[in-house]
């Protein structure tokens, strides 16, 4: 008898697995995040909503709410992008957030108070909810749509930057670390469905661990994830870490020097341990020197050869890369990153002139 419940239980389940996975599949087909972008847009993924700026709650957090914008100015007044050659995204509905967020932990984003603890800034518990969607939750939800846009994007030019998301502490049921949504479980769980995509690597270069997309991959064959972070700083995830599949584990005030030889020889290991169809890079800036969060002492310019090297990971393997920006909690940020981007042109890594790759 005991044996014919745990049969029937185990088929009721796999049943219900069933129904998840057809669901998902539907809302990933049915989304309209995916659209055809003309030839003469350049694969760089941009919304004015992805900026936040409201009762001066850019002041509160150390992280520069508004680099976003003020990286894509950079490089427009430097004559390196045509502001009217960005991508505009469409911001994820419901429907795109559930392909991989649970209902319970998206109906948890009405209460201000759970949102003032994912983005860490405790005044904004006290602001009606509808403020603090529109506000805060509508430019993440908005970069959201970047990132699983250019996902596909990659497929089509060889690479693809979203000047915003990268929100890697957030997983299906959890967020935290100012990561409200999983827009790289997202863009992952996209490309495996529309994309015909069945390998990913997802290389997270971020000063802190990417515990959201490590539960939500956990044991997943198809997706390598390589992390390189301090190891004395948030999120101390200790279980998330069993699911890395490459660990890099960093000491605050590691150097220039050592982070970039560091990295030389991890990237080799990389190369041969595992073969992906796409790329997603995590390219935050708060490894750079005096960033109060992430506790490293990498130079801008270290931050510059440092997505020079990803770049030409991805191109040595000919595989797609996205790239998202992620933390980094100094105002000199935006320009570190847009710095970068004009560098990556000028290698010849990207076209920012709207030459197919």
């Amino acid at each position: 008898m005991a044996a014919t419940r745990s049969s029937a239980s185990a088929a009721a389940a796999t049943s219900a697995e069933i129904v998840v996975e057809d669901m998902k599949r539907k809302r990933i087909l049915s989304s309209k995040l995916y659209f055809d972008v003309p030839p003469n847009k350049v694969p760089v993924v941009y919304s004015p909503s992805y900026d936040i700026s409201f009762m001066g709650i850019e002041k509160v957090h150390p992280f520069d709410s508004s680099k976003w914008g003020r990286i894509c100015q950079f490089l427009v007044v430097e004559g390196f992008l045509d502001k009217n050659r960005l991508v505009e995204p469409l911001e994820a509905s419901k429907d795109d957030l559930l392909v991989v967020h649970t209902e319970e932990y998206l109906k948890s984003l009405r209460s201000s108070l759970n949102v003032s603890l994912i983005i860490e800034v405790p005044p904004v518990a006290v602001f009606p909810n509808c403020i603090l969607q529109m506000k805060v939750l509508k430019p993440f939800r908005s970069q959201v749509g970047g990132t699983i846009l250019a996902g596909k994007l990659a497929l089509e030019r060889g690479w693809a930057i979203n000047v915003g998301g990268g929100f890697h502490h957030c997983s299906s049921d959890k967020g935290g670390g100012f990561c409200a949504y999983a827009d790289i479980t997202l863009c992952v769980e996209f490309a495996f469905t529309r994309l015909g995509v069945s390998r990913v690597m997802i290389i997270d270069l971020d000063a802190h661990q990417g515990n959201g997309h490590e539960w939500d991959f956990a044991n997943d064959g198809r997706v390598y994830i390589f992390d390189m972070y301090n190891r004395n700083i948030y999120p101390h995830d200790f279980e998330a870490r069993r699911f890395i599949d490459q660990k890099v584990e960093l000491q605050s005030g590691t150097t220039t020097e050592e982070y970039l030889e560091r990295l030389n020889k991890e990237l080799q290991v990389a190369q041969s341990a595992f073969d992906p169809e796409l790329v997603i890079y995590n390219a935050g800036t708060d490894i750079l020197d005096g960033d109060p969060l992430g506790r490293l002492k990498v130079s801008p310019q270290g931050v510059i050869i440092r997505d020079e090297k990803v770049f030409c990971f991805a191109q040595e393997k000919r595989v797609p890369l996205v790239m998202v920006t992620s933390g980094g909690y100094m105002k000199t940020s935006a320009r570190v990153i847009a710095d970068s981007i004009s560098n990556l042109h000028n290698k010849h890594l990207i076209d920012l002139d709207g030459t197919l790759q």
